[in-house]
Parts: C-alpha cells; sequence; structure tokens
C-alpha cells in the first residue's frame, strides 16, 4: 500500500491489493476445506467436459437444446475455473492477498459470465417452449443459424454489460482496512472499502442487472407457464411424463440457480447474516456448477445413452488394442530365411 492524498478523506493510504478473508476464520478446518474444494474443483471441470465432449461426439445429441446445454457446460467450467483455483492456492499457501488489478478481473469475469448464464438459461427455456408448445414449427424457427445467433447474443451482451461496472470501480480509490469478508471479489464488498461515493455505482449497477436478470427471468417464467399448460392438456399420462422429461433437468437447473442467486443478493447485509450470505455465495458460486451436469447425466435418457454408448466404445477399443499386444507378443518377430 501507498499513501496518498484524497480531497474527501485527508491524508490516507490507498490500497493497491486487497485480502480475502474467505474462510480464515476457520484455521483448523483449511486442510479439509482445501481438499473438498479440490474435490469439487476436479468433479466440476471433469463432468461438464464430459457434457461437451458427449455433445460434440454423438450425432444423436446434435440438436439446438444440447448444443445450448454443451455452451452451459462450457460456461459452468470458466465459472468455477474463475473462483475455486485461486481459493484453493489460498487454502493450500495461507496467502489471502490479490491484486487490485486481479481482484477487478476477477469480478469482471464472473459478473459477466452470471450475466451470460441468466441469458443461456433464458434462451434454453424458449427452445423447450418451442418444442413442446410450438412442435410443427421448432425445426424452421430452432435452426442452426437462429441457435449461434441466440448463443453469440448471449455471451457478447454479458460480457459488455459488465464493462460499465468494472469501469466505474477501476476509477475509485480504495481506502482504510483492505479486507474483503468473502471468499471471491464480489461488488458489496468491494464498495465498502471506496472513499468515493458510490451511489452513482450502485444505482448504475441496480438497473444493470434488473435489465440483464428480469426479463430473462420473465421470459423463463412465461415459457415455463406454457409448457405446463400444454403438458397438462396431453391426454395421456405416458405423453405428459414424456413431454414434462425433455424440460425437468432445465427446470431444476433454472430453479436452483435464480432461488440461491436472489437469496444471496436479497439478505440484508449485515454482521449477522454475513456468514449465511457467504454460504449461500458458495452454494451458487461453486455448488451449482457441480450439480448441472449431474442433473442433466441424471435425469436425461439420451445423455445417459450416449454416455453408456461411449464407455462401452472405449471399452471395446481397449479390449481390441489389448488383444492386438498380446497377439504381436506371443506370435514373436517374423525372421526371413
Amino acid at each position: 500500500m501507498k499513501p496518498s492524498a484524497n480531497k474527501h478523506q485527508g491524508n490516507q493510504t490507498t490500497i493497491t491489493e486487497f485480502i480475502l478473508l474467505g474462510f480464515g476464520d476457520l484455521p483448523h478446518l483449511q486442510t479439509l476445506l482445501f481438499l473438498l474444494f479440490l474435490v469439487i474443483y476436479i468433479v466440476t471441470v471433469t463432468g461438464n467436459i464430459l457434457i461437451i465432449g458427449l455433445v460434440v461426439a454423438d450425432q444423436n445429441l446434435h440438436t439446438p437444446m444440447y448444443f445450448f446445454l454443451g455452451n452451459l457446460s462450457f460456461l459452468e467450467t470458466c465459472y468455477t475455473s474463475t473462483l475455486l483455483p485461486r481459493m484453493l492456492a489460498s487454502l493450500l499457501t495461507g496467502d489471502r492477498t490479490i491484486s487490485f488489478s486481479g481482484c477487478l478481473t476477477q469480478f469482471y469475469i464472473f459478473g459477466s459470465l452470471a450475466a451470460t448464464e441468466c441469458l443461456l438459461l433464458s434462451v434454453m427455456s424458449y427452445d423447450r417452449y418451442l418444442a413442446i408448445c410450438k412442435p410443427l414449427h421448432y425445426a424452421a424457427l430452432m435452426n442452426g443459424r437462429f441457435c449461434l445467433q441466440m448463443t453469440a447474443c448471449s455471451w457478447v451482451s454479458g460480457f459488455l454489460a459488465s464493462l460499465q461496472t468494472m469501469f466505474l470501480i477501476s476509477q475509485f480509490t480504495f481506502c482504510g482496512l483492505n479486507e474483503l469478508d468473502h471468499f471471491f471479489c464480489d461488488l458489496s464488498p468491494i464498495i465498502k472499502l471506496a472513499c468515493n461515493d458510490t451511489l452513482i455505482l450502485e444505482v448504475s449497477t441496480f438497473i444493470l442487472c434488473s435489465v440483464l436478470t428480469l426479463p430473462p427471468f420473465l421470459l423463463t417464467l412465461a415459457s415455463y407457464v406454457s409448457i405446463i399448460t400444454t403438458i397438462l392438456r396431453i391426454p395421456s399420462s405416458t405423453g405428459r411424463q414424456k413431454a414434462f422429461s425433455t424440460c425437468s433437468s432445465h427446470l431444476i437447473v433454472v430453479t436452483i440457480f435464480y432461488g440461491t442467486i436472489v437469496t444471496v443478493y436479497l439478505l440484508p447485509d449485515s454482521d449477522a447474516l454475513r456468514d449465511l450470505n457467504k454460504m449461500f455465495s458458495v452454494f451458487y458460486g461453486v455448488l451449482t456448477p457441480l450439480v448441472n451436469p449431474l442433473i442433466y447425466s441424471l435425469r436425461n435418457q439420451e445423455v445417459k445413452q450416449a454416455l453408456r454408448k461411449a464407455v462401452l466404445s472405449c471399452c471395446f477399443f481397449t479390449r481390441i488394442q489389448v488383444f492386438s499386444d498380446n497377439t504381436h507378443t506371443h506370435n514373436g518377430p517374423v525372421i526371413g530365411t
């Protein structure tokens, strides 16, 4: 940190790095937490990459629904990789410092991915709406070009939207204590350390979050109201079950995502609820990317079938390779006369 003068605060010590307190109040659990989050990270990345691989390799999964699922799995891999490696390094080494630029970068990437996920989940709900409520028009409306446009729009909008907030934060001067009572660089603990007036930032961020989350949420809600209404009109129980099975996984993922993120950001920011807020942040930032591939793989018959086919193919080729190696070993080299 370096001293500087501030017109509002007088002589201050300007912050150039932060200390992420994280789970520092649990020193006796650091090793256990490291092992726990390491396993979560490995399983999360493996599960999401596996889904991406299945979507790419299996011809039966070359549909709009699984194209969006592949994008969601890639997003979840980036999501957890933004948070967990830094947390694991902190738990392992005890070094909880992060530079201002590093903190700002982490906040930008995390916020951009969260905004992108809101948009992508709404696109996926619209896809399910067309598939169930407008089946005759589905192939014409949800064509390859439209899928690419919607996906690109979600990614670009999410990353562009967070630029304004990042720019405003980068103009602030931070002074006083440099401790962030969180395990990653989130907006609320950051602005508490700002010497400047944060009203413009808070208002603009509120408006931006409302624009990015409310319309996608309402679109998702309207889609599922129409979907459920259509499913209830199907006369046979088998038809209703089959129709609902195509969107139940996505509905669970949407419920978990919005449920946890609303809980985190609507809880009062008080000392009494700070630990609870941190726990819910762990849930939506760390556990949600973990459960998504599990939900889609356990509840989706096509994904399970593709996974079973991939495992059988892998076993088959392994046996062929072993048989070929054994045959070559037993026959020995052929010597000419």
